[in-house]
């Protein structure tokens, strides 16, 4: 196992004032161990900067880190890391044992270790009765657990997770999910884990690094991502349904944007702000009440049973004053 450094990491595309750069200037100290989800919108730059730390993309500056061994100029088998692809990247030829073992008998390691790792890895990841089986045979969430193991046999200081589980539907999801969680509390070996989940990344990660076009708008537990976001980004990203960001509610100070959770808003308090019920969603135990202010939108989360709003009606809803975000508008970072 190792620790991992990200110290000003930029990535650029071309030379000289044509240059487009992706990255911009990544700072990350990850302890040994730690499990980090990097998530992010399509396109901001996730999984190029997990490709640096694998070593399939160069950096254009800056360094990484793995333990104490600047890896910049390391082949991806010279850092002693393993992947997690999206697409599985099984051999449909081989049985699940050879899937899993194919890295170690490239590399000569005795047969005996061989079977010695593949039985250990398929025992946690519950794949035992599975092995001899091709993966033509195998569910989807299987599959990706095969994947696993090939990257858990191979005992690497980190393990890289690229959107392991976007291909699989939600119930399968929510299951590998526990499982990785599972496996991280087992192996205990530093993992960087690429979503565009926002929920994937608030149950998974120990720490999380939000992206936005290139840049680390946020680096932190996910309580505190989620309670303290630093931008109206992060605010606006992370939570379902999202933050209300607003510019002209009553009490909104010059040059200001007031963020408030959707849970966070009282409904039929003595004071407030009247908002007129534009629509409203069911799900389950609870009701998400959209609403207009003025001429902004208003999510307010209401407990099922305590008041039923139809579209059209009025209702008088309250931040709470201890659950007030304020953001700079112009920039959009926290005050």
């Amino acid at each position: 196992m190792a620790s991992l450094s990200l110290r000003n990491v930029i990535k650029r595309y071309g030379h000289g004032p044509k240059a487009n750069q992706v990255i911009h200037g990544v700072n990350a100290e990850i302890a040994d161990g730690e499990f980090i989800v990097i998530v992010g919108p399509s396109g901001c730059g996730k999984s190029t900067l997990l490709r640096m730390v694998a070593g399939l993309e160069e950096i254009s500056g800056g360094e990484i880190g793995i333990g104490d061994r600047v890896v910049n100029d390391l082949e991806p088998a010279q850092r002693d890391i393993a992947m997690v692809f999206q697409n599985y990247a099984l051999y449909p030829h081989m049985t699940n044992f050879e899937n899993m073992a194919y890295g170690l008998k490239i590399a000569k390691v005795p047969k005996d270790e061989i079977r010695a790792r593949v039985d250990k890895a398929a025992k946690i990841l519950e794949l035992g009765h599975l092995l001899e089986r091709k993966p033509r045979e195998l569910s989807g969430g299987q599959r990706q657990r095969v994947a696993m193991g090939r990257a858990i046999v191979r005992q690497p200081r980190v393990f890289l997770f690229d959107e392991p589980l976007s291909n699989l539907d939600a119930k399968l999801r929510a299951q590998t999910r526990l499982e990785i969680q599972k496996l991280h509390r087992e192996l205990g070996i530093t993992s960087l884990f690429v979503t565009h989940d926002q929920v994937e990344a608030m149950t998974l990660a120990q720490r999380m690094i939000v992206m936005n076009g290139g840049v680390m708008e946020q680096f932190g537990t996910p309580e505190e991502v989620y309670h303290t976001p630093a931008s109206t980004f992060v605010a606006s990203f992370i939570g379902s349904p999202p933050m209300n960001l607003l510019k002209s509610a009553p009490g909104c100070q010059a040059g200001a944007v007031l963020g408030v959770r959707p849970e966070h808003l009282d409904v039929s308090a003595a004071d407030g702000w009247d908002v007129r019920v534009e629509s409203v969603e069911l799900l389950g135990a609870e009701r998400l009440v959209y609403a207009r202010l003025g001429d902004e939108q208003l999510i307010v989360r209401v407990e099922e049973g305590t008041l039923h709003p139809q579209p059209g009606d009025t209702l008088r809803v309250a931040p709470r004053p201890d659950r007030l975000h304020w953001f700079d508008a112009a920039s959009g970072k926290r005050r």
